[in-house]
C-alpha cells in the first residue's frame, strides 16, 4: 500500500513535520532535495512554506507545480513518533 501524506507542518529552514497514514510520524529536511529547475525557486524560503498537502494525492505540493513522491517522502523520514 502507498503511504498517504496526512498532515505536514513547517518547522524551519527546509524541516518538515509529517504524518503518514501508516500512523508514522517525525521530520525530515528537503534540503537536499531542491535541485533542478522546478525545485530551485523553493530553496527561497517563503516560497518553500506555501507547501500544501494536496487532498487527492496525499503528498506535498507547491504553488509552482513542484511536488515529492510519498513514498520519497515516508523513507526519507526521520521517525520521532
Amino acid at each position: 500500500m502507498l503511504p498517504r501524506l496526512l498532515e505536514a507542518r513547517y518547522l524551519s529552514g527546509y524541516s518538515l513535520w509529517l504524518r503518514f497514514s501508516d500512523g508514522a510520524a517525525g521530520e525530515i529536511d528537503l534540503s537536499s532535495a531542491l535541485e533542478g529547475p522546478i525545485f530551485e525557486p523553493l530553496r527561497e524560503i517563503e516560497a518553500f512554506k506555501a507547501f500544501q498537502v494536496h487532498p487527492e494525492l496525499k503528498t506535498l505540493v507547491w504553488p509552482n507545480g513542484a511536488d515529492l513522491a510519498p513514498e520519497y517522502l515516508r523513507a526519507a523520514l526521520r521517525v520521532t513518533a
